[in-house]
């Protein structure tokens, strides 16, 4: 729906920037911000588009908890960052979200390169990144037992920052 393309912009621009500086503050993505914007996304989607919008928004959210999930579950992602994945999805449906998503990971990659160098911890960062993708071909889908967001020691990066990178990108793709 090209008309709330248009109407999402700045409410996404908007909570997208508030949620990536509370992330990189806080490493928390608050639910103040997240559940009115999710819901701003259903209701935008029905204004726009009657039933077929609110069914859009739906599915978009439906998508963003499904890919986010999986790293949510691998425990690779906190649930603030699956939250603003799905409201996102409701704001710009399946189609864009996908986009979004993919330039996120592309945006991620470079924010933990960017980290590992500043930090001078990218060997380890690379080491682990060999590790997790070895447990999965040997050990299953399952999360790793220390390579996860619930290891003190695991680097972990403002992933907001990421979203809103991927999210504002594919507005200029579609």
């Amino acid at each position: 729906n090209r008309e709330m393309h248009s109407i999402a912009f700045w409410p996404t621009l908007i909570a997208l920037t508030i949620a990536a500086a509370t992330d990189i503050r806080s490493r928390r993505i608050p639910n103040w911000l997240v559940v009115p914007f999710l819901a701003g996304g259903l209701i935008a989607g029905g204004v726009t588009g009657g039933p077929a919008g609110v069914a859009q928004s739906v599915t978009g959210i439906a998508v963003a908890a499904a890919l986010a999930g999986v790293l949510y579950y691998l425990r690779g992602m906190g649930m603030g960052d699956l939250k603003l994945c799905a409201a996102v999805g409701g704001w710009i449906g399946p189609a864009q979200l996908v986009n979004a998503l993919v330039a996120a990971a592309i945006a991620g990659g470079l924010l933990a390169l960017g980290c590992g160098l500043w930090t001078r911890s990218l060997g380890r960062q690379l080491d682990s990144a060999g590790e997790l993708v070895a447990g999965v071909v040997q050990g299953g889908f399952r999360p790793h037992p220390t390579i996860n967001l619930e290891n003190p020691s695991t680097v972990k990066l403002p992933y907001a920052v990421a979203i809103a990178v991927g999210t504002m990108f594919s507005f200029f793709t579609l």
